[in-house]
């Protein structure tokens, strides 16, 4: 049965505006900082690059709504695993849980840590070696704070997600107020990976806001504001991003944004409109923003992964544990304390000479070529390149499964229908058909290793599920 408030589950203590905020924590973390230089140099113009950004919008809003009828109609914390589990049995809803638990969610929230250690360390000139202490930092104190309770978490995230729109504004101003005055229909060559590889980095930018689906279950009344703040959280994003681009490229030119790894810094450094030293205070208020950026994606994560978690563990015997909630502080201390423990031990892995070290004996152990950390821009960025298509082959599932309750419960209350039925969801998991196959093209053999612990899923299923038995 449904966990509703009041039963072993969390009280629906979320508003609309929390909600909102965890989405767009998540969804705008360090990739409108990193990825429009990659997107604009694959596209002919300025305005074919802002038509992609635009596509990625109405991606993602087909999703959204796709979600929004399966999270009204399984109004449980846990998201994906709970549909995955109810529409096509609980092994595949567990091993949707394992994954996200050994690597794919792991894997995103220790990359948004080390984005703030790397930040952190040019800001303050620390030596690099202190990156790994950096990221544990963030993750074990946000932990903490996810800890203390629903109220203190979402305050946090409240305030990392205002503090990074103010950041935004000041930076769009600073790069419409520019007025590089270029035309949108400028012309120039489209780089080897064209407009498809533009909109694999635009559908990345994008990604994130399902997560919001784990924790539909706490947001007051949900039947009504679990697709709004979807909508809501989507339709911020992408004026955020539509505007953020609209910014960069006035302030840079269409050539020179095609050049730049980090746009954001240079339209503050190339800015005429300030005076020398407000410009190098600007770089480091940059910094800053990015640093809040990623917390407020870790903080997002975190807080969602940890649901997920809770719901697995309340239906398999192994991992009891995971589902208990605090009943003072309402939190799930069990579920958020392994999701820090396994992150925890990702940074240390993946993120160290040694931890590489170890896992090429693995990899060579099995009879396959050391890892090639490097081709995939280092550690953590490489096990994401190994997640992405197991993390897009369980976004189709999961989209399918709105087809499934369709047809087996055709008469079940459904606070919210997705709007166009059919086309609205085929159009959501064609986009995640083509993820798969692009990220499986880039990632190559590197694939292989994210099945290792998705295989050790089975034989660890079938523990819990005779240890389920057993107690029932």
């Amino acid at each position: 049965p449904d966990s509703q408030p009041g039963d072993n589950g969390p009280p629906a203590t979320l508003s609309l505006w929390d909600a909102v905020s965890i989405i767009v924590g998540i969804v705008v973390g360090v990739s409108i900082f990193k990825v429009p230089g990659l997107i604009f140099a694959n596209v002919s113009s300025p305005l074919e690059g802002l038509v992609a950004w635009g596509l990625g919008a109405v991606v993602a809003v087909c999703g959204a709504l796709t979600y929004a009828e399966l999270a009204t109609l399984h109004r449980r914390t846990g998201g994906e695993y709970v549909y995955l589990s109810r529409a096509y049995g609980p092994c595949l809803g567990f091993l949707f849980g394992w994954a996200q638990l050994t690597g794919v969610f792991s894997g995103s929230i220790g990359t948004m840590a080390y984005v703030f250690a790397d930040y952190a360390i040019v800001l303050f000139d620390w030596e690099a070696s202190t990156g790994v202490g950096l990221a544990l930092f963030s993750v074990l104190l946000l932990t903490t704070l996810h800890i203390l309770g629903v109220k203190t978490s979402t305050t946090v995230q409240n305030v990392l997600t205002l503090s990074k729109l103010i950041g935004l504004v000041m930076l769009l101003a600073v790069g419409l107020l520019a007025g590089s005055n270029e035309s949108l229909t400028t012309e120039m060559p489209a780089g080897g990976g064209g407009f498809g590889l533009a909109m694999v980095f635009i559908l990345y930018a994008y990604g994130g806001w399902n997560d919001a689906a784990m924790v539909s279950a706490e947001i007051h009344d949900s039947k009504r504001n679990v697709p709004k703040s979807l909508l809501i959280g989507i339709g911020l994003i992408s004026c955020i991003y539509l505007l953020i681009n609209l910014a960069y490229l006035q302030g840079l030119g269409f050539a020179a944004i095609r050049e730049s790894g980090t746009p954001a810094t240079d339209v503050i450094a190339n800015s005429k409109l300030l005076s020398p030293a407000i410009r190098g205070w600007s770089v480091q208020a940059i910094a800053v923003l990015v640093m809040l950026s990623a917390l407020g994606a870790v903080h997002g994560l975190i807080f969602t992964g940890s649901r997920l978690y809770a719901a697995l563990g309340s239906d398999h015997g192994l991992f009891e544990k995971l589902g208990h909630w605090h009943p003072k502080l309402g939190s799930p201390v069990w579920s958020l304390g392994a999701q820090a423990a396994l992150t925890s031990l990702l940074i240390v892995t993946v993120g160290t000479e040694t931890g590489r070290g170890c896992v090429d004996a693995v990899v060579t152990t099995i009879g396959r070529d050391p890892v090639p950390w490097e081709n995939f821009g280092g550690g953590f960025d490489t096990l994401l390149a190994a997640t992405a298509p197991v993390f897009w082959s369980f976004f189709l599932l999961s989209g399918s499964t709105v087809f499934v309750f369709r047809l087996r419960q055709p008469e079940a209350d459904r606070p919210f229908r997705t709007p166009l039925y059919p086309v609205v969801p085929l159009v959501f998991m064609l986009s995640c058909v083509y993820m798969i196959y692009s990220s499986v093209s880039y990632a190559g053999d590197l694939a292989l290793l994210a099945l290792i612990p998705l295989a050790a899923g089975v034989p660890i299923y079938l523990l819990s599920s005779h240890a389920t038995h057993s107690t029932s």
